[in-house]
């Protein structure tokens, strides 16, 4: 399937999911998280869930990320230069929803790309080859591209992967995981040390 279609169709199955639902897949999906191999890194990035999307609930998520002692980042997005301005999470850093409904820190202890470790990623689909749909902006695509080559990537999904995105982009940058709440799946791109 194309990357259009996808969305269409993903936008649509998560509309069939109630919230009791979405929590208790959000929360298998936080669970499995911790059979990943990822966890003696110290800088974790993660998506802070758009509830009128119907994402995946990181807040389970980010209780065991805090409970592991592990800086949390969180970012602001730029629609300008789609770029992502990240920032340490801290108890004083305060968090607001822009005008997309997207929950963002309006302040916060800047962090660079490079210092990222592992970045957990929104998504809408994925193939068994690790490639992504997102919303179509480029957003993480961008940010990806600026990380370390080992950096971890993780996607978290509520469905099974497609068998193939056909319109895949050269610039396109594929998962290393997908964390679903049946299962964990790891694609074939290189963790490079």
């Amino acid at each position: 399937m194309q990357k259009k279609e996808l969305r269409k169709k993903y936008k649509e199955l998560r509309k069939t999911i109630d919230s009791e639902k979405l929590e208790d897949l959000s929360l298998a999906i936080a669970n499995n998280c911790l059979q990943l191999p990822i966890w003696d890194f110290e800088n974790y990035h993660l998506f802070l869930s758009i509830t009128e999307h119907r994402e995946v609930n990181t807040e389970f998520l980010l209780q065991i990320l805090s409970g592991k002692d592990k800086n949390v980042i969180l970012s602001r997005s730029d629609f300008e230069t789609r770029k992502m301005n990240h920032v340490l999470l801290t108890d004083n850093l305060k968090i607001v929803k822009n005008e997309w409904n997207i929950p963002e820190p309006v302040n916060g202890i800047p962090i660079a790309d490079e210092m990222i470790d592992v970045v957990f990623i929104p998504l809408l689909a994925y193939d068994k080859n690790g490639n992504r749909v997102g919303y179509g902006k480029g957003f993480y695509d961008l940010f990806l591209s600026k990380c370390k080559k080992n950096t971890i990537k993780i996607g978290l999904s509520l469905f099974d992967p497609e068998e193939k995105i056909e319109d895949i982009f050269e610039n396109d940058i594929a998962l290393n995981y997908c964390v679903t709440p049946n299962k964990i799946y790891e694609f074939n791109s290189k963790i490079e040390q």
